[in-house]
């Protein structure tokens, strides 16, 4: 397989494969045997980016991901979240939420660790502190934030900043059918703050690939047709004309669809041996206006 491209993590001088992988689907059900091929076929394609979290199965996404680790010997970019659920906001909170994490993966540090979901009223403080000391421990290599909002980040970044460590990524929910990012700041914030826009559900949990038979009309229909489109124009599948959509937004966007079975990873990464036109893009911008948010 051909290696695929890769993408700044923001100003970490660190780079990542274009398009990673999701694994919150890994921990459902006895599926270890697709899983390790999934696995297999992402490090065989560049090393992988592997994004998973604590919460994922509870735990047992990480396991799985350090039995692929130990089994096949070559590593990932292995990213995982701490969940700051309530009354779990300190910094030895996090530490020690890594520190199983860490146990689970087999791993001595994680390449990436965000803070998954920020609360109202949460202490951003005492999460970049957290974050920090992650770092300065050497048990993270790089840390980011998850579903946070352009000034919660911005926040987040500042804090970090007194350390000399930058915000590597803000992991958020952005597809064609989801296009918040663009309009809420986020989108901006990365590109201010030099941050990757890490994006998760671009396929819009399938929905961009296309409707199911017995579907009825509905608002991505539009979008649908259109993808369907340019991917018979490229030899291609709508969900990678999405994917496309997606990578030539903005470079510090990374996409990471969900894949349990080597031919959906081989079929996502196939999305990097081509390039939507100018004029594909448009199409696609124009066929999705509809969904984007006016704020």
């Amino acid at each position: 397989m051909q290696t695929a491209p890769m993408r700044a993590l923001g100003k970490t001088g660190v780079e990542v494969a274009a398009v990673g992988v999701g694994t919150n689907r890994w921990s459902y059900g006895a599926n270890d045997a697709p899983v390790f091929e999934t696995y297999q076929t992402l490090v065989d394609a560049g090393g992988g980016f592997i994004d998973t979290a604590e919460v994922y199965g509870f735990g047992k996404s990480e396991r799985l991901i350090g039995d692929c680790i130990r089994k096949d010997g070559r590593p990932a970019f292995v990213a995982s979240k701490f969940a700051p659920f309530v009354a779990r906001t300190s910094p030895r909170q996090l530490m020690s939420a890594l520190d199983a994490s860490l146990g689970r993966l087999g791993l001595a540090s994680v390449d990436l660790y965000y803070v998954h979901f920020p609360f109202p009223f949460a202490d951003l403080g005492g999460f970049a502190d957290g974050l920090a000391e992650a770092v300065k421990a050497g048990k993270a290599r790089h840390v980011g934030v998850s579903n946070f909002s352009a000034d919660q980040m911005r926040r987040v970044a500042d804090r970090l900043a007194r350390s000399n460590i930058p915000l590597a990524a803000n992991e958020v929910h952005y597809s064609l059918a989801h296009r918040h990012p663009e309009t809420n700041g986020v989108l901006e914030a990365c590109r201010e703050l030099d941050v990757a826009l890490v994006a998760y559900f671009p396929l819009a949990s399938g929905r961009l690939a296309g409707p199911p038979a017995d579907a009825k009309p509905d608002k991505l229909d539009a979008v649908r047709r259109t993808l369907g489109e340019i991917a018979q124009a490229h030899q291609a599948s709508p969900s990678q004309a999405a994917l496309n959509w997606l990578l030539a937004r903005d470079p510090r966007v990374i996409p990471i669809p969900g894949a349990t079975k080597a031919h959906h990873a081989k079929a996502n990464l196939a999305a990097l041996d081509w390039r939507l036109t100018d004029e594909e893009f448009a199409a696609l911008d124009a066929a999705s206006a509809p969904l984007k948010p006016n704020k």
